[in-house]
């Protein structure tokens, strides 16, 4: 873990927006967190604000949600 990922990074759209899609699907994270390939720590991490979002992560995610990237960005969701 380089010294980025150690310190908080706070909560990004993609991360407030993640949440939100999740909880507004009553989803669960361990199960959208495996269809990503992702641990489920690692998708709470980032939801959390307490881990950097890879590229490829915001991707797959979308795709696993299936959204498009974009809606992952918005400020305010519509």
């Amino acid at each position: 873990m380089n010294t980025l990922e150690k310190r908080r990074v706070g909560n990004s759209p993609v991360a407030e927006n993640l949440e939100k899609i999740i909880e507004e699907r009553a989803l669960h994270q361990a199960e959208i967190a495996r269809r990503a390939g992702l641990k489920p720590r690692n998708l709470c991490d980032i939801i959390k604000g307490n881990k950097l979002i890879r590229a490829n992560e915001i991707e797959t995610l979308a795709k696993v949600l299936n959204i498009g990237v974009e809606d992952l960005f918005r400020r305010e969701r519509i």
